[in-house]
């Protein structure tokens, strides 16, 4: 009876693989670990989603009144095609921060506007800042010696009061009795000026010294 049962626990028993067999076996489980690290075209790729593709173009009105856009006129200024019958002015330059601690404008510039874009509807991060404009048609009175414009470059007309302060005016204005004197140059140094100059200007850029004469034949 025990050899019999014996017996019977032995035929329970799975018969050995032959070598071959198990050897296929085992080729078969490497084979499918191997592919499951294998990736086609021997390129690795993660699940922390797709890569985002390099920016294109920016659309237009990205950036509000940025580099060679042009804006309307009016009190409420607006950002519109160069090519539309509103647009009155096109922008020279955009810089951060304020006119009198940024970069300076260019010299043809007509006027400068401060722009600020807030809340969630802002499409630029040029959030606050100065936009240096010029007309799109004359008058320019940023030109010299128009008497206007943001700046005093050489060619300008100015009349100088005792507080030491100068004011721009118009070259060709014969009105008013204060004397006017004419930027003839723009140095780095109030030494490197002419020994005839009568007045000295302060400027911005890389010569903040403006050297000028009085006038006498307007």
């Amino acid at each position: 009876m025990d050899e019999r049962m014996s017996s019977g626990a032995r035929s329970r028993r799975p018969a050995p693989l032959p070598a071959r067999v198990a050897l296929a076996v085992a080729a078969v489980v490497v084979a499918l670990l191997l592919a499951a690290c294998e990736v086609p075209g021997g390129t690795a790729t993660d699940d922390r989603g797709p890569v985002p593709a390099p920016p294109g173009p920016s659309p237009y009105g990205v950036v509000f009144l940025g580099p060679g856009d042009c804006s309307s006129r009016g009190p409420v200024i607006r950002e519109v095609f160069c090519r539309s019958e509103k647009a009155a002015a096109t922008v020279l330059a955009r810089h951060l921060g304020t006119p009198s601690s940024g970069p300076p404008c260019p010299d043809a510039t007509d006027f400068v506007l401060h722009v600020s874009e807030t809340g969630t509807g802002a499409r630029s991060r040029l959030t606050t800042g100065y936009a240096c404009m010029r007309n799109l048609e004359p008058p320019h009175p940023g030109d010299p010696g128009q008497g206007g414009g943001p700046l005093t470059v050489v060619g300008d007309c100015v009349t100088a009061s005792r507080a030491g302060e100068v004011t721009e005016t118009a070259c060709a204005d014969a009105g008013g009795r204060a004397p006017r004197y004419r930027v003839e140059s723009a140095v780095r140094r109030r030494a490197q000026c002419p020994d005839d100059t009568d007045l000295f200007v302060s400027l911005r850029g890389e010569k903040p010294v403006g050297c000028a004469r009085r006038s006498t034949g307007w």
